[in-house]
């Protein structure tokens, strides 16, 4: 059978990111050395829509109170979403009539912290922690009608409550008591009492004739049996109810019409290998080489994919996690373990999140599962890499990775609505700070659609030992002469700077060659040696080469912040100076990445620095032209740089900026540079804010013929980025710092992540097309 030319680009994209199976600890059946097909490869899941939660407050989001989305549910027919917002002790209410474009419906007071929420016909069931203490527990079941948003009845649980579940009949409501710990008191483990419990509610008839029953769940051969610290509750069409108990590494089946434990156990550890486990002070780096033995799976999230297995996100509390998920059989046998998969996976699409490597990785927190049009689906969110996994379950055993799809930071609750092809995430994160790019609380709605994945847009190929080149932090862009490859280099966050070779013909485009930044010559240490002694910070000194070069393989810790296809071969970098830190330096390296040449600015230059530096680097005509990114000392404006490369000498052109507009304040600055010939560039200028505080991200084009040195530069404008970058229908993204033209006339811009620090991750190319004459 033929396929269409979207099936074709859909299965390329599967094919880029299948990863082989892993393998677990001493519990773990053997599983395949290659990846189970998916069933359909015509169909996929793409985000339709991000709905800031701070848009309950107000429309462009210029509160900057805290929110959050942590656990979500939809109305019965599905046209309505109910989240909890734990920070305002409110549930928000959400209509997606036209998923595309959702719609503020308010918010309601709980009277308390909202924990978790499902939905029982015209009534949302919420728990809600009333606790005045860690010792002193406390909790409600607050039942409100959805089509009204008023309370219509609450139930006291006799505990903390975590997480919530109903019976597919209606029949039951499992309540999960945790009973948290106090992470503050004496070293902070349990056993730490009252200890948790399950309520089931008997939801037959009205809300005010509910009654509950409790399940004891402690003493068991468990780590802490007088804790038991129960986490997540799912209940499958039988009416039995898994629960986690994270703390305890330990499961429980329930039988909801007896109230009876039917079976307890173990989950079990893992044996992981080629992953990362070191966090290193900044400048970080993730290697792929290390491992580690019978680790705690302590899962947390869990839901049922048939009557006989279901599925746990092994996140890791106290002592475990073990970076991905598992299937078990009720009996309580792994019938698969994900092993390393997700950590390489993420690595591989350059969301791995560093400063997380020696804690628990990407920490899988959640799942949900689902069937779409004949096909059964497992979601796996993960909460440090902002990313939700998809996997066809079709072949038994052997779960299929079929995507993987972008979220808003730290997705906490997944939601499946079949019945409307749709998913949802609830992202919890939310930093409303001022000035700065703040981070948005978030739903994330995705759609089932006859269409090619939209997500990742970069890819990496493997290493020779088989493991994915990990990336992150693109700053800057550059086009090859001929053809579809790009290059972009990764900025301070990492050591050992690296240029990357892209393929864009294909999509994803393909990440297929890393370049290591080297000096093995001692070029760095030459031009130190060649300076006089000067006060720190005031020019290139002895601290700032240890700030350079301290690796032992030669390669170099700069900020690349800027990157150019050299005409004589190799690569122009231009590398962020930073206030006595660092100074602004070119490097000319070869095509293999040995540093050949170094550029200063003039010491007087140099010294003028008080804020960012440069953020890009073009060659033309015989000159290289740097953009600093803000205004320095005595200026009025940020400087447009132009070396002479055959006279050896500088000149110094002015970029007037856009003012700030965005809600949050913040400034505007250069972030890139491109040569478009006759002595034309062109520049992004962009503001320092993300999603809806984000007003400024813009090409302009400039001409400096004729400039006379000290000139102020006039600018066109070629294209407001800000609907191109609505057009990924996620919040949109902070730092847009690539630019490069292909041969044929295509125009790509690309983001910088931050190394996922304190961000999502997502990483956007986008193919803008022929936008110059």
């Amino acid at each position: 059978m033929k396929k269409t030319a979207s099936a074709l680009a859909a299965s390329l994209a599967l094919s880029t990111l299948l990863v082989a199976c892993g393998g677990g600890g001493d519990d773990t059946p053997s599983v395949p050395t290659v990846a189970a097909s998916v069933s359909d490869d015509t169909q996929f899941f793409n985000r339709v829509a991000t709905f800031a939660v701070c848009a309950q407050i107000g429309s462009s989001c210029e509160t900057r109170e805290a929110t959050a989305a942590e656990i979500v549910a939809a109305s019965t027919d599905g046209m309505t979403l109910i989240y909890t917002n734990s920070p305002k002790d409110e549930v928000g209410f959400v209509d997606i009539t036209d998923p595309s474009a959702p719609q503020a419906l308010g918010a309601l007071a709980m009277g308390g912290e909202p924990t978790s929420i499902t939905v029982q016909g015209n009534h949302a069931l919420i728990a809600v922690n009333t606790s005045a203490s860690f010792t002193a527990p406390s909790g409600k079941l607050v039942v409100v009608d959805i089509a009204t948003r008023t309370v219509v009845h609450e139930i006291a649980l006799g505990g903390q409550p975590d997480s919530i579940a109903i019976s597919k009949d209606g029949k039951y409501v499992a309540v999960v008591i945790e009973n948290e710990r106090d992470e503050d008191a004496g070293d902070g483990r349990p056993a730490q009492l009252p200890g948790g419990k399950l309520v089931i509610v008997d939801a037959v008839g009205a809300p005010a004739t509910w009654k509950t029953r409790d399940v004891a769940l402690g003493n068991l051969a468990m780590r802490f049996p007088t804790d038991p610290e129960p986490e997540y509750v799912s209940i499958n069409d039988r009416n039995v109810a898994v629960v986690t108990l994270q703390e305890n590494n330990h499961i429980v089946l329930v039988d909801l019409a007896t109230g009876q434990l039917t079976r307890d156990f173990s989950a079990g550890t893992v044996s992981l290998t080629q992953i990362d486990l070191t966090d290193a002070p900044r400048p970080n780096q993730v290697s792929l080489t290390e491992s580690l033995s019978d680790r705690l799976r302590e899962p947390d999230g869990v839901t049922w994919v048939s009557t006989t297995q279901f599925v746990t996100a092994n996140e890791g509390d106290l002592d475990g996690g073990s970076r991905g998920f598992t299937l078990f059989n009720t009996d309580g046998s792994v019938a698969y373990d994900a092993g390393n998969t997700m950590e390489h996976l993420i690595a591989r699409i350059g969301h791995t999140n560093d400063k997380r490597s020696d804690a628990k990785g990407n920490e899988p927190e959640n799942v949900a599962s689902g069937r779409f049009d004949r096909t059964d689906y497992l979601f796996v969110a993960s909460e440090r890499s902002s990313v939700l996994a998809v996997y066809d379950l079709s072949q038994a055993n052997a779960p299929a990775l079929k995507q993987v799809l972008p979220s808003a930071q730290a997705p906490e609750g997944v939601l499946t609505i079949p019945s409307r092809n749709l998913v949802i995430t609830a992202s919890e994160e939310t930093n409303p700070v001022s000035g700065g790019p703040a981070v948005f609380a978030a739903l994330n709605i995705y759609q089932y659609q006859k269409a090619p994945a939209q997500y990742p847009t970069i890819a990496s190929v493997n290493r020779t030992d088989g493991t994915p080149i990990p990336w992150s932090a693109l700053s800057g862009l550059a086009a090859a002469p001929t053809g579809s490859l790009v290059y972009a280099v990764d900025d301070a966050f990492f050591r050992g700077n690296r240029i990357f070779e892209i393929d864009t013909s294909v999509k994803p485009a393909r990440l297929q060659r890393e370049i290591r930044i080297t000096d093995p010559n001692g070029l760095i240490a030459g031009l130190a040696a060649s300076l006089p002694d000067t006060p720190s910070g005031s020019t290139f000194d002895d601290a700032d080469l240890a700030a350079l070069v301290n690796n032992a393989d030669k390669s170099v810790n700069i900020d690349p912040e800027g990157i150019a296809i050299a005409s004589s071969g190799g690569f122009w970098i231009a590398s962020e100076g930073a206030v006595g830190k660092s100074a602004n330096l070119i490097f000319k390296v070869s095509a293999t990445g040995v540093i050949e040449d170094i550029i200063q600015l003039p010491a007087d230059v140099n010294a003028k620095q008080t804020s960012n530096g440069y953020e890009g680097i073009a060659e033309a005509d015989g000159k290289l032209v740097v953009a600093f990114q803000r205004t320095w000392t005595g200026d009025t404006h940020p400087r447009i740089g132009v070396y002479d490369l055959a006279t050896q000498t500088w000149s110094f052109l002015f970029y007037p900026l856009d003012l700030p507009t965005s809600p949050n304040g913040g400034w505007v600055g250069l972030s890139e540079i491109m040569a478009l010939g006759n002595n034309r560039f062109a520049v992004i200028e962009r503001d320092n804010q993300a999603g809806p505080d984000a007003t400024v991200k813009k090409i302009y084009r400039i001409d400096l013929t004729g400039k006379a040195d000290g000139s102020v530069l006039t600018k066109t404008l070629v294209r407001d980025l800000l609907p191109d970058l609505r057009a990924t229908k996620g919040h949109v993204l902070e730092k847009i710092e690539g630019l490069a033209r292909l041969a044929n006339g295509d125009v790509y811009i690309v983001n910088d992540n931050d190394g996922v620090d304190l961000g999502s991750g997502e990483t956007q190319l986008i193919k803008l097309g022929k936008i110059f004459n």
